[in-house]
């Protein structure tokens, strides 16, 4: 796919130093919620947070995502902030009052869906700043060039979990990638990693795999580090 018809596409991550995203396999646990717990770790967290603030004004994750860190059971009103949230949400896992705060936290909610149902159909004429794509089958090539073409998005920040980022990889839809590694070991067969989704299982398969070159190393303080590639094939 020609770039020029899609978003320049950022993968930015928070990851253990063996690569998991999450403290383990359940979604009763959460790096936000517990990685802030833990001494060697806690001290040096905020530089990812500050990081965070200068990524795209795009950010794209998904509806497990928000629902995970409580969006739907958040009852207070949220401090509006300056940027775009595109939410991949099939289930959903959103309900009605997830979306309610989505809204009036960002300035523009992209909710992407193949649920006719989606409860965000119960709002669209509440909030201006909800646009829903629909498609029969989410293809996210298809949604980028919509992004593109039809709101004018430039790049976008993805942070969604590892099994949507190994759709991105394998799609080409990722251009940069952009990590800080906590110090922090996880382990864990089951435990979600920057990328997840099917192994390749033969060697005709190789080209699935993608090389990078170094771009900016940048040793953090409390033993984190920031490291952004470019993706080359």
């Amino acid at each position: 796919m020609e770039l020029s018809k899609r978003p320049i596409n950022t993968l930015f991550m928070l990851m253990s130093l063996d690569g998991k995203i999450n403290s383990g396999d359940s979604d009763e646990l959460d790096v936000d919620r517990d990685w802030c717990k833990i001494d060697g770790v806690k001290e040096g967290l905020h530089q990812y947070y500050e990081i965070e603030k200068t990524t795209d004004w795009y950010s794209l994750n998904t509806g497990r995502v928000m629902a995970k860190i409580g969006v739907n059971e958040r009852i207070e009103k949220p401090q509006k902030v300056d940027c775009r949230f595109i939410i991949i949400d099939r289930k959903p896992h959103l309900n009605e009052k997830g979306i309610e705060y989505l809204c009036n936290w960002v300035d523009t909610l992209f909710l992407v869906t193949d649920n006719k149902s989606h409860p965000a159909y119960k709002l669209i004429d509440k909030f201006n700043n909800l646009k829903i794509l629909y498609y029969n089958k989410i293809e996210l090539v298809k949604m980028m060039e919509d992004l593109k073409e039809n709101y004018g998005v430039e790049r976008i920040t993805i942070q969604s979990g590892g099994t949507l980022n190994c759709e991105f990889l394998r799609k080409n839809l990722i251009d940069y990638v952009n990590i800080v590694i906590a110090p922090i070991l996880v382990g864990g067969a089951t435990t979600n990693t920057l990328i997840d989704g099917k192994a390749i299982s033969t060697v005709e398969e190789l080209n699935k795999l993608k090389a990078l070159e170094l771009v900016e190393t940048n040793v953090l303080q409390d033993s984190y580090v920031q490291l952004k590639y470019k993706i080359l094939n």
